[in-house]
């Protein structure tokens, strides 16, 4: 069973979770950006037949794809063993389970908000969200289940 989250517990975790969400952002940048290289080489070696292509650089290339691919799955390994859910790693979009009126529902942060005030529905996703309101806080039962 998932860990399920009270209100307050998911938003103790926003810093850890922000930083985590913001490393694993940045080296998924580098690995977009050591495989367009990559590519490149990989064109240039089917147009000249491998003359005059730097393997060195290639090389280096791979290099650092492959740390930042590494680094990419520690980052997000981390944000999981917290318990919440990466919805969408390019916007910075985490769910962090919790029960609202006995349904399984998750609590919605986006990279930048300050805090949680939002939760959707398990099926409906970020365009589902609803404000948090005193309804949703006086039957919210989270809860630290692992």
């Amino acid at each position: 069973m998932p860990r399920r989250f009270t209100l307050a517990e998911a938003q103790g975790l926003i810093p850890r979770v922000d930083r985590l969400l913001r490393e694993a952002i940045e080296f998924k940048s580098s690995y977009e950006e050591a495989e367009k290289q990559i590519q490149t080489f990989q064109e240039r070696v089917a147009m000249m037949g491998g003359v005059s292509v730097d393997r060195e650089r290639a090389m280096e290339a791979r290099t650092l794809r492959d740390g930042a691919a590494s680094q990419l799955r520690n980052a997000i390994e981390q944000v999981q063993e917290v318990g919440c859910l990466i919805k969408d790693l390019d916007v910075g979009l985490i769910d962090f389970p919790t029960t609202y009126r006995g349904n399984e529902v998750y609590l919605c942060w986006k990279l930048g908000e300050d805090a949680i005030e939002h939760w959707h529905g398990v099926e409906e996703g970020f365009r589902g969200r609803k404000k948090i309101d005193r309804d949703f806080l006086d039957h919210h039962e989270g809860g630290v289940e692992e």
